[in-house]
């Protein structure tokens, strides 16, 4: 997508008959689809605004969303593989010291004394903390998303300050 949107989600495949699909939530807060109203999806090789009917959980791990005009399984199979996505300005207020981690991607990664690291070219969230992929040259390596290693994250700059335990290079 690009700086003003965000992926929330995305669908897997077509869910019951009414056109339901089943999405994959890409958030840490799955109940963030109660209060969502509409969502831009690509359809039919155009990105529309799409009104959300109603959303329901299962599991606490996956939401099935019903989606107005999406009215059968045939049309609801036009959306697999597609990601829901929200305008910045709908996403969820994070906490201070929280990020998206669309806006962690491409964080250039420097150590205490300001020597180029590499730049975060993926997120893996593991459960007990995240871990940033990162990639200088045609090297990669996992730095853990501690206080210990992660000492300043500058959004507006474009880059992340890190304390390098022994071994990670």
């Amino acid at each position: 997508m690009d700086d003003k949107t965000i992926r929330i989600g995305k669908i897997l495949a077509p869910w019951g008959v009414k056109g339901q699909v089943k999405v994959e939530p890409l958030t840490d807060n799955i109940r963030r689809y109660d209060n969502l109203k509409s969502a831009l999806i690509k359809y039919k090789d155009e990105l529309v605004c799409m009104k959300i009917e109603s959303v329901l959980y299962l599991k606490n791990a996956y939401v099935v969303v019903k989606f107005e005009g999406i009215d059968s399984p045939k049309e609801a199979e036009n959306l697999r593989n597609e990601y829901i996505n929200i305008f910045r300005k709908d996403a969820i207020k994070l906490p201070t010291g929280h990020y998206f981690i669309c806006d962690i991607i491409g964080l250039d990664v420097y150590d205490e004394k300001q020597e180029y690291i590499g730049t975060i070219t993926d997120v893996l969230q593991t459960g007990a903390n995240d871990v940033y992929v990162v990639k200088r040259s045609d090297k990669e390596f996992l730095l853990p998303a501690i206080k210990d290693v992660i000492l300043n994250i500058d959004i507006d700059n474009n880059q992340m300050i890190v304390r390098l335990m022994e071994g990670m290079l």
